[in-house]
């Protein structure tokens, strides 16, 4: 048996974990690029842009495939935005916090949140595609397998996809642990097909030469950068490199590509390309025909899982994505149920479940083929991949302050091929990449609406007296005082709760001791080890607290003033926080149109439809119902 030295991390263990994490990784993180390879080619010579199965057009396309994994994939995900790290958590919000710190002028600040907030607006979009494309891919290894049967591809995807929405209140522990292992089987049995094929047609190796990828575009004028809307699908998953980065960490991710992914997907591609190179018949479903006649039905059923495991990765990423932005005050706040105890990042939120679900059962209705479907996905991939470029360089330049002669080339370079990828998918918006596209707008208008609206909103709802006035003048005409604690929740630091002054007003009473408690929502995911609450004491037994919570932490206000109690008990200023002798008092806005007031009329009543939906403050911060006392306030906006 081996034993750990004290103080030192045992070897055989740190490597047990790394590999174990790398493993996971590839379930979760790589499930969406991973089925890539199922539509992919496929969509490339049938999509109508007339290019040919011979030697120059495989050839070509292969080489266009493999430097784009190169270059969008390896280079820029895995070596450089992997490093933007926020405390270990990755994705669009985790960015555009980061970017945020190294700039300083309101302005650009504001335009570094239109970007953020575009870029998720984006992924949801695509985070309703991924899984129909995906698994009604799968699903049409029927046709090859059985064609008489070919009529039951659409209801065998509908309920293979409506099933995985109504199991995630279930939580995804159990089925996550099963994710790993089985999509290393998907990986190595691309391997094998990619190596069968490639031992037929060796002369397929040649596309690693950049030159194919160049004189695909001489030997095909009319092409032009038009068929980068095909190509764009092997690439497609990319973000969630990124997304995904505080479930696993940098290094378990990029073991993941180097060791496992990134060869299985070449050598698969390569594959395929041999089929063409000998049969270019195969082109209408190449990833199928490679496939041994005794191996088809098992590749069917084992892709069918595979494409399960990544719709329920891109589902679950929605899920996180979500949180974030209720925390960061871009999105109303929703009901968000924690399904393990165990692990805080598996979160279950009905509102995106559903809605996802929707839309993904109307694109499969709607298009019914991944034929069809891959003319509308790209551009919510491609537009989100040039925002990461973007606010990318912010961080490059401003915040690790890299050498301007590395990173202006390099950051030139990620933006150039996004901007060419991004502009090739436009195309697509007249063949049903609309869809993205609508989604991302509405999605957008709702989250800028929902930000100015609660800027504005939190301005009016308090008054600009100062702390310190209000008590010199209770001295001047003291209210009575009655025992215990009440808590009045304000929005901003520098103001006082109309809450406070409403029952002063209308009550004439005050409590003993009186908290004005300001929440705020850091731009780092987690504080474990750090202060949570600042608490200020005011004479005649006012305190003002500003309590801290890291944008992937749950609200619970009570539970951080307790133990901020306890951890003053042993000091010489006690703060006296006793839960059951304590009520909260929270002010419910209702809100009043105003013409000189900050937005627009359609947008007032679009924010006041928002704010009577959102989950209440008294859920959100976890408050005890039954010590809960709401007064009313009239707000113009």
């Amino acid at each position: 048996m081996t034993t750990a030295t004290p103080g030192r991390t045992d070897p055989s263990s740190h490597k047990a974990s790394m590999t174990t994490l790398t493993v996971a990784a590839v379930g979760v993180v790589y499930g969406d690029i991973g089925t890539s390879p199922l539509y992919t080619l496929k969509e490339v010579f049938t999509g109508g842009y007339g290019l040919r199965a011979d030697d120059s057009g495989v050839l070509g396309i292969l080489s266009l495939i493999f430097w784009s994994l190169i270059w969008v994939v390896t280079l820029k995900y895995v070596l450089v935005v992997l490093r933007a790290d926020n405390q270990g958590e990755g994705g669009v919000m985790a960015l555009t916090a980061l970017a945020r710190r190294g700039v300083t002028h309101r302005h650009l600040q504001l335009a570094l949140v239109m970007l953020g907030l575009a870029g998720a607006a984006l992924l949801y979009g695509d985070s309703m595609i991924t899984p129909a494309i995906s698994v009604l891919s799968a699903v049409e290894g029927i046709e090859v397998a059985y064609p008489p049967i070919a009529h039951w591809v659409v209801p065998v995807a509908l309920g293979i996809l409506i099933a995985l929405f109504v199991l995630q209140q279930r939580g995804t522990a159990t089925v996550g642990r099963l994710f790993g292992p089985i999509t290393v089987i998907w990986f190595a049995s691309l391997a094998a097909l990619g190596i069968y094929g490639i031992v037929q047609a060796p002369q397929v190796l040649a596309a690693i030469n950049p030159l194919h990828a160049i004189d695909i575009f001489r030997t095909n004028p009319g092409i032009g950068i038009i068929i980068f809307s095909s190509v764009v699908l092997a690439i497609t998953g990319a973000e969630a490199l990124y997304a995904d980065l505080g479930h696993f960490g940098r290094k378990p991710i990029a073991r993941a590509w180097f060791w496992i992914v990134l060869p299985a997907l070449v050598l698969n591609y390569f594959g395929q390309g041999a089929l063409l190179l000998i049969r270019p018949e195969a082109i209408s479903n190449p990833f199928y025909l490679l496939a041994p006649d005794w191996a088809l039905w098992p590749m069917v059923i084992l892709a069918t899982i595979a494409t399960i495991i990544a719709s329920q990765a891109v589902i679950t990423g929605a899920y996180s994505m979500t949180y974030q932005a209720i925390q960061f005050g871009f999105i109303p706040r929703m009901r968000v149920f924690h399904t393990s105890s165990a692990e805080r990042g598996q979160i279950y939120i009905p509102t995106v479940n559903w809605l996802l679900m929707t839309g993904v059962v109307a694109l499969v209705l709607g298009f019914e083929s991944s034929t069809h479907l891959a003319a509308a996905y790209g551009i919510a991939v491609t537009g989100t991949m040039l925002i990461t470029s973007l606010l990318l360089s912010v961080v490059m330049i401003r915040v690790w302050r890299w050498p301007l002669w590395v990173a202006i080339p390099l950051l030139t370079g990620f933006v150039l091929v996004d901007a060419l990828y991004f502009s090739a998918n436009l195309a697509k918006i007249f063949h049903g990449g609309a869809f993205p596209v609508l989604a991302g707008i509405v999605l957008f208008t709702l989250m800028s609406t929902w930000w100015r609206g609660r800027a504005l909103l939190e301005k009016r709802v308090g008054t600009d007296m100062p702390l310190e006035a209000l008590i010199n003048s209770l001295r001047r005409q003291p209210p009575h005082r009655v025992s215990g604690t009440a808590v009045f929740l304000s929005g901003r630091r520098d103001v006082l709760p109309r809450a406070l002054l409403h029952n002063l007003m209308h009550n004439q009473v005050l409590h003993e001791r009186v908290i004005i408690v300001t929440v705020e929502s850091d731009d780092r995911p987690w504080l474990e080890g750090e202060p949570r609450v600042q608490m200020q004491a005011f004479e005649d037994g006012f305190y003002r607290a500003i309590v801290h919570f890291g944008y992937m932490e749950t609200n619970d206000v009570p539970h951080a003033l307790c133990a901020f109690s306890q951890s003053c008990a042993a000091t010489d200023t006690p703060f006296p926080f006793e839960p059951m002798k304590t009520t909260w008092f929270l002010t419910r806005e209702t809100l009043v149109s105003s013409p000189n007031v900050g937005m627009a009329r359609w947008r007032e009543r679009l924010f006041s439809f928002m704010l009577k939906s959102a989950h209440s403050n008294m859920q959100f911060f976890h408050l005890p119902p039954n010590r809960v006392v709401e007064l009313g306030s009239q707000v113009e906006v």
